[in-house]
């Protein structure tokens, strides 16, 4: 298994924890979008966050992470599920700034501040649960843990890093949730709070080689820490030649056949994965026929 994702209690059940090594999932995403090592990074932080949200869920639950921050690099969307599949895109990918001053990349500059995060669960009923909350810092960690606090009243920390190598690939991502449950005591409160302070970033623990679990130990005590669940993470997008066909049905045979008649074919690309599908002038005819039989 490479990169994945474990659940785990603390504190005899007062805490629950999520943490998750992305540095090939986000790789891929990369790889894929040719981003640059800022959207790289605001993109990552959002999978990263995305994929760990996606594992609060279950069976076919999905949801989907929408980040509009008003910044030069545009919307993110990030797609996830309860099975650790993850993808996501970003508006403009070509964004990159010179190092902020602590030091690290400007992910705030590239999100921009003036915006929203919304969350929307498809949970299979006839209406979505919808989430939003206004952007407070742009870093995403911290905006993720005022969307729990505001929108699901969580208690909640949120840690989420991407470090770039020189060529633009990922070097290292990875990230942690800690979520406080009723009743949890001032005691535990106060060392967690004390423990995060003092651990590196995220994504230096990644790069490190801590594992999800050694992450968790290292913020939470390994004495306290009792994993209950553990499966992979990678990056998958659903498209298909079938749904883009579905998609040109919906159109309906009078624009297919305005489209034969002005450009004799159709490209269409997949926002997520960037995979293109061609269709002849004979595909969209059989199409218009298959949507008039």
């Amino acid at each position: 298994m490479s990169d994945y994702l474990i659940k785990a209690l603390a504190f005899n059940g007062q805490v629950r924890a999520y943490a998750v090594d992305t540095t090939e999932t986000v790789g891929e995403a990369q790889r894929r979008h040719g981003t640059w090592p800022t959207a790289s990074a605001a993109l990552g932080r959002s999978m990263t966050a995305g994929v760990m949200m996606g594992a609060m869920l279950k069976g076919e639950d999905k949801l989907t992470v929408k980040v509009e921050g008003g910044g030069p690099i545009g919307a993110i969307v990030v797609d996830s599920n309860s099975k650790g599949q993850v993808r996501g895109y970003v508006t403009n990918p070509q964004v990159h700034f010179d190092l902020n001053d602590k030091g690290k990349l400007d992910v705030a500059r590239a999100v921009g501040t003036n915006g929203f995060l919304s969350i929307v669960k498809d949970l299979g009923m006839r209406e979505h649960f919808t989430g939003q909350v206004p952007i407070v810092s742009g870093e995403l960690g911290e905006d993720f843990t005022y969307y729990f606090a505001s929108s699901e009243q969580v208690p909640s920390a949120v840690g989420v890093g991407v470090l770039v190598n020189p060529d633009n690939s990922i070097l290292a991502s990875g990230g942690f949730i800690i979520q406080l449950l009723p009743g949890t005591s001032e005691e535990v409160i106060s060392f967690i709070e004390k423990r995060i302070e003092a651990v590196p970033p995220i994504s230096k623990l990644i790069e490190r080689g801590l594992s999800p679990e050694q992450i968790l130990n290292e913020i939470l005590g390994e004495a306290n820490v009792k994993i209950i669940d553990k499966h992979s993470v990678e990056f998958h997008c659903h498209c298909s030649r079938e749904r883009i066909e579905n998609a040109f049905v919906s159109l309906g045979s009078e624009e297919l056949k305005a489209m034969i008649d002005e450009e004799g074919q159709a490209e269409a690309s997949c926002h997520f994965c960037r995979e293109e599908y061609y269709f002849s002038k004979e595909d969209l005819e059989a199409i218009v026929k298959r949507i008039e039989e």
